[in-house]
């Protein structure tokens, strides 16, 4: 039997996860992709084992992805893109191969940044924006309207900080890695503080605290934000970092591709959606129950926002890192049980765990912050994966990620439109 071939099922078997992406020749969170894209049909077992998939529809899947032309870029019918960066398996991922969630908790934003560019760490290493870079980026983000969102300041700022540096057309290792140390403390600086008293110093965690809550910080949810940042940093091929590796396929300079990224990144599908996860929590919050909130949702034809996650199975190791840590700070307490409330509420219909987005929604409402923090928080903390991304592009063959299109539309020759 060759590689992928589909093997003769019962056709009333069910497979488990393993055993359908063995039958695919694929990932095991690739198979909740094709779950999400409607591709294949999943239910789950009672007594927790887990979801099964039916084995006639799995085999059908394969043969059809055999079918499908992959020129050696595609693995079952998908976009594979060559990474040393990130790798997510069996409900953890990891950072050049050490555990995600344990590199966030025992090093700051900034190290995990250099571990995930170069592969080595620098202990108590800090990010300086240069004085000129943030003079241009403030001046382009006060220039916006008042109701701009924070991926609209975050994406000026980028395109401001790239016009103030006459070398960034240098795609070498040396240069892209200087430009990275000083891009992501240019955005947070471009940002306006909400406290007077605001400095900007020490941990890019504290300087960013500064502008997302006039709340005075204290230290465990300083930790919780830094932890935040490191968790967030990269989470393989999520469409803006897609995104990215396109515009770095292209040969675009660093500030191009973060560009790109923060383009992708404003959907509600993608960095939005903590925003969305905030709301509910106030809404849970204001009403002292889940039920009637969940309820109304659904009624709306929504999916309850904070809840699955398409690579995990379980509950997202990112949110489960953040829950711990928020246990520690006593004023999240109520949006943590308002959090919990939502997910025992959903799960008596739909096994939905928690993912990032809610964790991430948690701190911004007990830190008093705007529902658009979230979204802050991710667009920072993704720059770094992105220009790791951008730097590993960079060293590809250019523009080889240029797919072609299949044409679905009239045959030609057509007569001349009247």
């Amino acid at each position: 039997m060759t590689d992928h071939e589909a093997a003769p099922t019962h056709p009333d078997r069910r497979l488990s996860t393993k055993e359908a992406a063995e039958l695919l020749g694929v990932k095991p969170e690739t198979v909740y992709a094709y779950v999400s894209r409607g591709q294949l049909s999943s239910r789950r077992e009672p007594g927790g084992r887990g979801s099964t998939f039916d084995a006639k529809e799995v085999a059908a899947l394969a043969r059809r992805n055999r079918r499908e032309p992959s020129g050696g870029s595609t693995i079952g019918g998908e976009l594979s893109v060559r990474t040393r960066i990130t790798l997510i398996d069996k409900d953890r991922y990891f950072f050049r191969g050490v555990d995600a969630t344990e590199l966030a908790a025992r090093h700051s934003y900034e190290e995990v940044a250099e571990w995930l560019w170069t592969g080595r760490l620098r202990p108590g290493i800090t990010f300086t924006a240069p004085d000129p870079s943030v003079a241009v980026a403030r001046r382009a983000v006060d220039a916006l309207p008042e109701h701009s969102g924070p991926t609209d300041r975050l994406r000026v700022a980028t395109i401001a900080a790239a016009t103030a540096d006459p070398l960034r057309f240098d795609l070498s290792e040396d240069a892209v890695l200087g430009t990275a140390r000083t891009l992501i403390p240019t955005l947070v600086a471009a940002l306006p503080p909400l406290r007077r008293d605001h400095l900007d110093e020490g941990p890019l965690a504290g300087r960013l605290w500064g502008r997302l809550t006039g709340r005075a910080p204290d230290a465990a949810s300083l930790r919780v934000l830094d932890t935040a940042l490191g968790l967030l940093i990269d989470h393989d091929l999520a469409a803006s970092t897609l995104a990215v590796r396109v515009a770095a396929s292209a040969r675009a300079h660093a500030y191009a591709a973060v560009s790109a990224g923060l383009g992708v990144l404003e959907g509600p599908l993608h960095g939005a959606a903590s925003g969305l996860a905030h709301r509910l929590l106030l809404d849970v919050l204001d009403q002292g129950d889940a039920a009637p909130v969940v309820a109304d949702e659904l009624r709306a034809g929504r999916r309850i926002p904070g809840l699955g996650h398409r690579l995990y199975s379980g509950e997202d190791p990112r949110a489960r890192a953040l829950f711990a840590l928020l246990e520690g700070v006593p004023d999240a307490a109520p949006a943590l049980a308002a959090a919990h409330d939502v997910v025992a509420t959903t799960a008596r219909h739909t096994p939905l765990h928690a993912n990032v987005d809610l964790a991430l929604a948690v701190l911004t409402v007990a830190s008093g912050m705007p529902a658009s923090a979230g979204e802050t928080v991710f667009a920072v903390a993704r720059t770094a994966g992105w220009i790791a991304h951008a730097l590993e592009e960079y060293q590809e063959r250019p523009l080889r990620m240029r797919p072609s299109g299949r044409y679905v539309g009239a045959r030609p020759p057509q007569p001349l439109p009247r």
